[in-house]
């Protein structure tokens, strides 16, 4: 049996690596397996074998272009998309299992039009956010949006990923999503959580089944890990607060974590992996800043060097980092937003009121004085 995969990314980033996981998973049961993916061209030397790329950099831009100036995002790449299914026929997999289908790669209507003429084939998608079905955006709770229910007529948020500064063509995104995602044959959609089950039982894919699978991690790889991380940066004596984003902006709460920096004292030491050049040129005294890292061991070893990990996301649905610090032996305070709650099993782990620092503030501090 041959599995294929779909995702943005392959072997980075929590839904690269998630996908690596299940091809890792489905290769040991005898089962021929590729990932095909959009985004970076870079990807780890042992899921290689697995790595089928969609379109080129170039693709990826133009229709970045063509999202900013129609706001029509996943209805670019044709060209990209045409030849990629020209392989997947010929591959002919038993079993698709999408992961995220948004990211500038990818045309969906010519897809899923594929998909719909293989009735025979099994088909998995899980939802790592809500772009699936909205007329344009992946989160809409720090707005409080509810037209997905009904129908999206105007996107307040036309100018956050995937940002468009043109015509508001959500209304019609809407129509043409529904139009693409509806009426396949033998198709099972994954949620990684109970808060996200909740919203798709109310939006236009309620039609298919449902089921909550909590994202997991390599436990192998994600555990107490122990590195010379505090003597390398000078931090032996001090408490370290960490934060981890694959995209540093004000959703995943980059100003939360500036301005936690003013409140704490010197006791304490922020570190914060993932930036990238803009930020690391703007940020204040007392913020040690970490490119992002391919390497999840490494990670594994700044994680276990930390004495808390600071998830202040506004916006998310299972976030993995607060898995992986967990799983190396550090409480995680979080924003309790989407399903963030149900990521936390360190008994020492929280989730406090979304947006409200001086709580963060209070609860660091609170943490960390039983700890020392």
């Amino acid at each position: 049996m041959k599995l294929l995969l779909i995702n943005v990314v392959c072997g980075t980033g929590s839904t690269g690596r998630i996908c690596t996981d299940i091809a890792k998973e489905y290769e040991a049961q005898g089962l021929e397996v590729k990932i095909a993916y959009g985004r970076q061209t870079y990807v780890p030397e042992q899921y290689r074998k697995y790595a089928i790329r969609i379109g080129t950099d170039m693709d990826v831009k133009l229709h970045a272009v063509y999202t900013r100036i129609t706001d029509r995002h996943g209805f670019g790449s044709k060209n990209a998309t045409k030849h990629f299914l020209k392989w997947a026929e010929e591959f002919d997999p038993d079993i698709l299992w999408l992961h995220n289908i948004h990211g500038y790669y990818v045309n969906i209507e010519l897809l899923f039009q594929w998909i719909k003429e293989r009735p025979g084939m099994y088909v998995k998608w899980t939802l790592h956010d809500c772009w699936s079905f909205t007329g344009h955006c992946i989160h809409f709770a720090t707005v409080n949006c509810m037209q997905w229910k009904t129908h999206c007529e105007h996107c307040i948020e036309k100018k956050r990923y995937p940002a468009s500064y043109g015509k508001d063509n959500c209304f019609q995104n809407f129509e043409r999503k529904k139009d693409a995602f509806t009426g396949v044959k033998n198709m099972q959609l994954i949620v990684p959580s109970k808060w996200l089950a909740t919203l798709v039982k109310e939006s236009f894919l309620k039609e298919y089944p449902i089921k909550v699978v909590y994202n997991t991690i390599d436990h192998k790889i994600f555990k107490p890990t122990a590195s010379n991380f505090r003597e390398r940066y000078g931090m032996q004596n001090k408490k370290i607060i960490l934060g981890v984003s694959n995209t540093w902006n004000e959703r995943k709460g980059f100003y939360d974590f500036l301005k936690l920096r003013t409140m704490l004292d010197e006791s304490y030491v922020v570190v914060m992996v993932g930036l990238n050049d803009q930020q690391l040129k703007h940020l204040p005294k007392g913020i040690t800043a970490i490119k992002k890292t391919n390497d999840p061991r490494e990670l594994a070893q700044i994680y276990t060097a930390a004495d808390l990990f600071v998830n202040p996301t506004y916006e998310d649905n299972y976030p993995t980092v607060n898995l992986e610090a967990q799983a190396c032996g550090t409480p995680v305070i979080t924003y309790n937003t989407g399903g963030c709650m149900e990521t936390l099993s360190n008994e020492k782990s929280m989730a406090i009121d979304v947006g409200n620092i001086e709580e963060l503030y209070a609860s660091i501090v609170s943490l960390q004085e039983k700890r020392f």
